[in-house]
Parts: structure tokens; C-alpha cells; sequence
């Protein structure tokens, strides 16, 4: 499976420098989430078929160059890392030059919403995020993963 989260950038995300603003990059990779989550399996639906849904428990953004409004965004995503019920992902926001943009670093927790709990993935979504980690687990992971911030010493 190749996911995709296409959009454009809109005319109220461009600030006061002329590009997207910042917390337009959020918008468009917490877009990109709930594209991705119903593409394994937890759709609305599902998600109240199996009172269980996903929860973002921690991000980090890097933002790469700019994005000008109109301009075509395409979000994919790469499993880095996967248990019962975390996925640790990176999206990665592309331009139509397949430009890399920016870069959302996510720690997603699926979660019981009757026990409003953590709890493992239903079943057939378990067997999407495997089907999808046998290919990402092969892959390099971007330079952008496991960063710290921090200003630099000499």
C-alpha cells in the first residue's frame, strides 16, 4: 500500500511572510493522520464498530522550505516503528517537485474509547499496519528521525 494525502495549500494558511504558516503544516499532517487511519481500517465506522480510535501522544515538525499558496502538497508516511498498539511514524510532506517541505515525526497510540484506555489494534487493522511495516521496516528512515532540539556548541 502506498498511502497518499494529497491537498493544496489555501489562501487563509499563508501568513504575513507570504507562505504557509506554521500551524498550517500541523493542519495538513493532522489531515494527513486521519486519512491514514481510516486507510488501515478506522474509518468512522469501524471506529465505533470497535470503540477504538488513535490518539497522537507526541510530534515533532521540521519545517524544510517553504510552501506558497495553491501549490500542491502530497503527504506520505513511513512506518518506523510498531507494537500492539504504537505506531511510530514519520509523514513527509512533498511540493509538486516532490520537494520535501517538511517532515511530521509521530508517536500514535491506539486506544479502547469505552475503557478510555490504551489497547491493542483490532485485529484486521493489526493485519493492514503489518502488511505495511514488512515493507517500511526495509527502508532507511529520514535524516529528520530521532532529533533533538537543541542550539549547537562549539
Amino acid at each position: 500500500m502506498a498511502f497518499q494525502y494529497q491537498d493544496y495549500v489555501h489562501h487563509n494558511w499563508v501568513d504575513y511572510n507570504g507562505h504557509m504558516n506554521d500551524a498550517a503544516y500541523a493542519k495538513v499532517f493532522s489531515l494527513a493522520v486521519d486519512a491514514f487511519i481510516d486507510e488501515i481500517g478506522l474509518g468512522a465506522e469501524a471506529r465505533e464498530e470497535y470503540s477504538y480510535t488513535i490518539f497522537t501522544l507526541e510530534t515533532h515538525l521540521c519545517y524544510l522550505q517553504e510552501a506558497h499558496q495553491d501549490q500542491q502538497l502530497t503527504v506520505t508516511v513511513q512506518l518506523l516503528d510498531i507494537d500492539a498498539k504504537r505506531l511510530h511514524v514519520i509523514f513527509t510532506m512533498k511540493n509538486a517537485n516532490e520537494d520535501v517541505l517538511a517532515t511530521s515525526e509521530q508517536m500514535l497510540m491506539g486506544m479502547n474509547t469505552e475503557q478510555e484506555r490504551p489497547a491493542p489494534f483490532p485485529a484486521s487493522v493489526a493485519d493492514q499496519v503489518e502488511a505495511i511495516w514488512n515493507e517500511d521496516k526495509l527502508l532507511e528512515a529520514p535524516k529528520q528521525v530521532g532529533r533533538a532540539i537543541g542550539i549547537k556548541r562549539k
